[in-house]
């Protein structure tokens, strides 16, 4: 088939199957160097973009495929919705401009009223991080029943698009995002697990608002509460007397990294900032602050700033110290907990210390020793029983012969800070003065 396009803008005719289908040329009325700008992202990020042009188009059901060829590479990348397509009758108007999304002049989506996120049309360009060839095949109502379109663009030319419609509409409304020709470095999008926890942490807050949106990635349910150990909220009054509503999420998965988000009221992610607060004891966690404030200062690129904006230096200073006095009170009552549990099926090795200062020491290092495996092991809490009661046998039969070796070796080991280490070795020192002390007294 050979299309021959008079112009920008100008709709050709062919025929497929006897039939006169429309094909037009979409041209993205920015400089291409700023479109290519828009086309960097994360895997995830480039996801999530994705996944949120499906949620402001009313979907409810949002599925991710990841095909894989032959030789276990990834051939596509498939983003399907069952939400109101594309209206591609105008889509001059709304593909062709940057900043001309139909988001601008909405606040809620218009089937269910949900808050709507996107509103500068920006997120349609992450597809081409994730791949060369995109492709949005939409279906969409109109007055004379339903319609089928297809809109390509290449990675090359992002600032240049195809449209052409479908012989026979699709059954119903929605939109396949269909990602070929994909980048090499998306490896990490076949760890499901991993991508799974991600992006509950991404949509946590939203899902949370509305409990009938599912989102599925290979198969799998997007589900915050699966992998949720414990939610906290709090409230903080700026100076200005406006409230800032803080929510804490701790994870079961060690693949969420520690973070403080910055969030419109409704929960959509503006900007975070690493919590750079260190927990100890395995924790992690994810702080969403929200606000009517935020976007606004968004939109005038303050948010990025972080610690140089005194607004949001402020914020980041309590919520800092919130953050450093609740874990201290979780590990204060995870750490009875645990002790607890592995004295109940025998695998904790020391006896009771009574009021004998040496066997307290000994109990003190090896404790100290024990949770610091536990945080730096990935797969600690999976160990069985007996797994356990061996690791810790020969950690506290270590301790014993060679306390000051043995500290520093799982300081030196886990690559723990260098105060956590002296506060090992410490242990270890005071272990040796006890000792001296209670043979001294004997």
């Amino acid at each position: 088939m050979k299309i021959k396009v008079h112009g920008t803008g100008t709709p050709v005719w062919c025929t497929i199957n006897g039939k006169g289908l429309a094909v037009k040329e979409i041209q993205v009325q920015a400089q291409k160097d700023h479109i290519l700008s828009l086309c960097t992202a994360s895997p995830v990020q480039a996801l999530s973009e994705l996944i949120w042009n499906a949620l402001d188009a009313d979907a409810f059901d949002v599925k991710i495929d990841v095909v894989q060829n032959g030789l276990g590479g990834i051939d596509q990348i498939r983003i399907s919705d069952d939400g109101q397509g594309i209206n591609a009758l105008q889509a001059d108007a709304y593909f062709g401009n940057l900043g001309g999304s139909w988001k601008r002049t909405a606040d809620k989506t218009p089937i269910s009223g949900r808050v709507l996120h996107g509103r500068k049309g920006r997120g349609r360009f992450k597809a081409f991080s994730l791949g060369n060839h995109v492709e949005w095949r939409t279906t969409m109502q109109t007055d004379h029943g339903l319609r089928s379109f297809v809109l390509s663009g290449e990675a090359e030319a992002p600032n240049h698009f195809l449209l052409s419609e479908v012989a026979s509409p699709g059954p119903a409304t929605g939109t396949e995002v269909v990602i070929s020709n994909t980048r090499d470095a998306l490896g990490a999008l076949l760890d499901t697990a991993s991508i799974v926890q991600q992006l509950a942490a991404l949509f946590a807050l939203y899902l949370k608002a509305y409990p009938n949106v599912r989102i599925y990635y290979q198969g799998l349910l997007v589900n915050p509460v699966i992998v949720q150990r414990k939610t906290e909220t709090y409230t903080l009054k700026a100076s200005d007397g406006s409230r800032v509503h803080m929510e804490m999420i701790e994870w079961k998965t060690k693949q969420v990294k520690n973070k403080i988000v910055f969030c419109s009221p409704d929960g959509y992610a503006l900007h975070e900032v690493d919590a750079a607060v260190r927990t100890g004891s395995g924790f992690n966690y994810t702080v969403y602050l929200l606000s009517p404030r935020f976007p606004a200062l968004h939109e005038e690129n303050l948010l990025v700033l972080e610690e140089l904006h005194p607004e949001i230096k402020a914020y980041l200073e309590v919520v800092r110290e919130i953050v450093r006095t609740h874990f201290k009170e979780r590990r204060e009552a995870l750490s009875a907990e645990l002790f607890q549990q592995w004295q109940a099926d025998g695998s904790y090795p020391v006896a009771a210390v009574g009021d004998d200062p040496a066997q307290q020491a000994v109990k003190d290092r090896f404790d100290a020793c024990a949770m610091a495996l536990r945080a730096g092991a990935d797969s600690f809490d999976a160990y069985s029983v007996s797994e356990r009661k061996l690791l810790f046998k020969l950690l506290n039969d270590a301790l014993i012969a060679h306390p000051d070796e043995t500290l520093s070796f799982v300081g030196d080991t886990l690559a723990l800070p260098l105060k956590y280490r002296k506060a090992l070795l410490k242990l270890g020192s005071g272990a040796k003065r006890t000792s001296a002390t209670a043979q001294t007294h004997a």
